[in-house]
C-alpha cells in the first residue's frame, strides 16, 4: 500500500498542544495521530488508527493462540446486573449513567464482568462446557475527575478484556497462568519494556492480582522491586510482616509534658532534644520515635461520610493512595476545619490515640500502621493544646480498632520477602490480571452441574489490556527530542519515502519507482509527494511521524543513490537506487 501525503488526511504541528503534559500526548498530536475531541476523549486520525489497529492485531493473535474466543458487547448496558453486584453504587461518580426516553436506567460500560457472566449463564450449564475463555476489544467509559496526559488517562478508551470460566480453583490457576504467559508475549511483541508486580484488586474484587507496568517517570503508578530477589509490587500492595511484640515490662509509666508551640513533628523533636528534662541518654530523639495520628474522611458511593484516624510513625506520611486501595469502594476526602470544629475533643496538632477508637470518646475508628509493634513506646499528642505524652505504649496505654498498611513506602525499605533493600520506580499500567473467584458468578447465579450432578458456582478470572493506552505507552518508550520512533511491529507504515527534489525532476520519478517496488514486496509506504513543501519541512515531518525506515530521494539520485535512514538506530547509509528495495526489505525489524 502506498499512502500519499499529498492526499492523506494529515496535518503536522510545529508547536506543542497547550495541555500536553507528557511526551506521548505532545508527539501524537503534533505528528497527526490523534486530535482532542473533548476532555478525556480523542479522535483517531488515519495514521493513529493504523497504529491502533496493529496493536489490536498483536493482542488478538496472542489471545487466539491460547484458545480464547472473541465476542463483542454493547457499550451501553442495563443497570440491573450492576445493581445486583453492587457496582452501580460502588463505582460512584466514575460511572456514566443515562436514561432512555422511558426513564429506564443504563450505564456506559466501565468494564464488563457482569455481562460476560450473564452470557455464559444463558448458554452453558455443565462442567463439560468448561474451561471457557472469552474476550472482547471494546470502548470503555469512566468519568475521570481529572482526565490528563492524553491517551494515558481518558474518559473514553479502548480496552481488551477477557474472562475465564472454570469449575474449580485449579482450573482458574491454569487459566490465569495461560493469560499471564500470553501477556508476556504480547508486550514483548509490542516492544514495551515492562515489570510484572503484585497489585490490589480494588473494585474488581477477587484474590490474586498482578499489574503489567511500563517503567516510566511520567507514570501515575509507583512500584517497588527488590534489589536481590524477584519481589515486585505496586506500592499500594506492599505488605510488611507482623512486627515482633516488645516486652514493655520495664518501660516506665506514660508522662504528659507541656510542649508549647509544637504542632508539627519537627518542632516536637526539636523540643525534646533541647530540654534537659526530656533528652535521652543514649541518643537524640528523632521523628521515628513519635506517633503521628492523621484524620481523614471516607466518602462512600451511597453518600455516607465516615471519619477515620490512622496512626503512623512520625518519620512517615500516610500514603493516601495506598490507604484508599484498602478502604475501597470508599474514597478519601479531607477532614476539614469544619469537621474539627464539630469534634471538640480533637485538638489539631496534638491528637493522641487515647481519645481515638470506636470505644473511646471520639467514636472515630482508629487504625494503626502494621509496622507499629505491640509493646512499642511513643511520643504522641495528649489531646490538649501544647501537650504531648511520652512512653505511651501500644497494648498497655492504648489500642486500635485494627491494623492497616498505610505508611508511605520508601526507597531502601526492607523487602518483605528477603529483607534486602527495595527500589522505588514509577510506571504506567498497561495490563492487569485478576483471579476474580466466585464473586460475580455467585451474585448473578452462574452455576453448572459437576460430574456428580451437583450444582457448582463457576470460578472466574479477568484479564485486561489498555489498547489505546498501550499506543501512548509505546510512544513514551520510543521517541527522542525531534519525534516518534515506532517499533516496526506497530508503526503505521514500513517505510517513509521523502522526495527531496523539485517537482517534476528525477527525484520524483525515483521516489515513485521505489515506492512501487516496495509495494510489490508487500510493504506499506508513506510517500511524501507534496508540492509546495520544502525539503526541510519534509525531513522534519518524517522524523516527527517516526516510521522506522526513512528513504531520502534527493541530490544523490543524480548519481544513482538514495539515503536510507534507520530512525530507531539513528544510522544512515547511501544505497544504490537499483538495490534500495532489496536493502530496505532486508533491514532488521528494529
Amino acid at each position: 500500500m502506498i499512502l500519499r501525503m499529498s492526499s492523506m488526511f494529515l496535518r503536522t504541528l510545529r508547536d506543542d498542544p497547550v495541555d500536553a503534559e507528557v511526551p506521548s500526548h505532545r508527539l501524537l498530536v503534533r505528528a497527526g495521530y490523534i486530535r482532542r475531541a473533548a476532555p478525556g476523549g480523542y479522535t483517531w486520525l488515519p495514521l493513529g488508527l493504523r497504529t491502533l489497529n496493529r496493536v489490536e492485531t498483536i493482542i488478538r493473535e496472542e489471545m487466539d493462540a491460547i484458545g480464547a474466543q472473541e465476542v463483542h458487547f454493547p457499550a451501553m448496558l442495563p443497570r440491573e446486573p450492576y445493581e445486583v453486584t453492587g457496582r452501580w453504587t460502588d463505582y460512584g461518580p466514575n460511572l456514566f449513567r443515562l436514561q432512555d426516553r422511558r426513564g429506564v436506567d443504563y450505564l456506559l460500560g466501565p468494564t464488563h464482568e457482569e455481562m460476560f457472566t450473564l452470557l455464559v449463564k444463558d448458554l452453558y450449564s455443565s462442567y463439560k462446557d468448561l474451561p471457557l475463555w472469552l474476550y472482547q476489544i471494546q470502548t470503555k467509559f469512566r468519568d475521570e475527575a481529572r482526565p490528563r496526559a492524553g491517551l494515558l488517562r481518558g474518559r473514553e478508551f479502548l480496552m481488551k478484556d477477557s474472562y475465564s470460566f472454570d469449575i474449580d480453583d485449579e482450573g482458574l490457576q491454569r487459566s490465569y497462568d495461560a493469560h499471564r504467559s500470553a501477556y508476556l508475549r504480547t508486550f514483548e511483541r509490542l516492544g514495551l519494556p515492562f515489570a510484572v508486580v503484585s497489585a490490589m484488586s480494588g473494585a474488581m474484587g477477587g484474590s490474586a492480582s498482578e499489574e503489567f507496568l511500563f517503567p516510566c517517570e511520567s507514570g501515575e503508578d509507583t512500584f517497588v522491586s527488590c534489589t536481590k530477589c524477584d519481589y515486585a509490587a505496586n506500592t499500594e500492595a506492599v505488605r510488611v510482616g507482623e512486627p515482633t511484640k516488645i516486652d514493655f515490662a520495664n518501660i516506665s509509666t506514660a508522662v504528659v509534658h507541656d510542649t508549647p508551640a509544637t504542632p508539627t513533628i519537627a518542632t516536637l523533636v526539636d523540643l525534646f532534644n533541647s530540654r534537659a528534662d526530656l533528652k535521652r541518654n543514649d541518643r537524640a530523639w528523632h521523628a521515628g520515635d513519635t506517633l503521628k495520628n492523621v484524620i481523614v474522611n471516607l466518602s462512600y458511593p451511597d453518600g455516607r461520610i465516615e471519619p477515620l484516624a490512622v496512626g503512623v510513625p512520625g518519620d512517615r506520611d500516610v500514603d493516601l493512595k495506598r490507604l484508599e486501595a484498602q478502604v475501597a469502594p470508599a474514597e478519601i476526602v479531607d477532614f476539614t476545619e469544619e469537621d474539627f470544629a464539630k469534634n471538640k475533643n480533637l485538638i489539631k496538632g496534638y491528637i493522641g490515640p487515647q481519645s481515638l477508637g470506636e470505644k473511646n470518646a471520639s467514636s472515630i475508628r482508629y487504625l494503626l500502621d502494621r509496622s507499629i509493634a505491640i509493646g512499642s513506646a511513643w511520643i504522641t499528642g495528649a489531646n490538649a493544646p501544647g501537650r504531648h505524652v511520652a512512653n505511651l505504649v501500644h497494648g498497655r496505654d492504648f489500642t486500635a480498632d485494627g491494623v492497616v498498611d498505610a505508611a508511605d513506602v520508601r526507597d531502601g525499605d526492607a523487602c518483605p520477602k528477603c529483607g534486602s533493600k527495595l527500589h522505588i520506580r514509577r510506571g504506567i499500567e498497561i495490563g492487569h490480571v485478576f483471579q476474580l473467584g466466585r464473586k460475580y458468578a455467585q451474585s448473578l447465579g452462574l452455576t453448572v452441574l459437576d460430574q456428580n450432578g451437583k450444582s457448582q458456582v463457576v470460578t472466574m478470572g479477568s484479564y485486561g489490556i489498555g489498547v489505546s493506552r498501550a499506543v501512548a505507552a509505546i510512544a513514551e518508550a520510543n521517541h527522542d527530542e525531534i519525534g516518534l520512533k515506532w517499533p516496526t511491529a506497530v508503526a503505521p507504515a514500513d517505510v517513509h519515502i521523502v522526495i527531496a527534489g523539485k517537482p517534476g525532476d528525477e527525484t520524483a520519478d525515483a521516489g515513485e519507482k521505489l515506492a512501487a517496488e516496495l509495494h510489490d514486496q508487500h510493504l506499506t509506504v508513506i510517500l511524501d509527494d507534496r508540492k509546495g513543501v520544502s525539503p526541510g519541512v519534509r525531513f522534519k515531518d518524517a522524523e516527527l511521524i517516526g516510521i522506522p525506515r526513512i528513504v531520502i530521494a534527493g541530490r544523490g539520485v543524480a548519481t544513482g543513490v538514495v539515503e536510507v535512514r534507520n530512525r530507531r538506530a539513528g544510522t544512515s547509509n547511501e544505497i544504490a537506487l537499483k538495490d534500495a528495495a532489496k536493502h530496505i526489505v532486508a533491514m532488521p525489524a528494529d
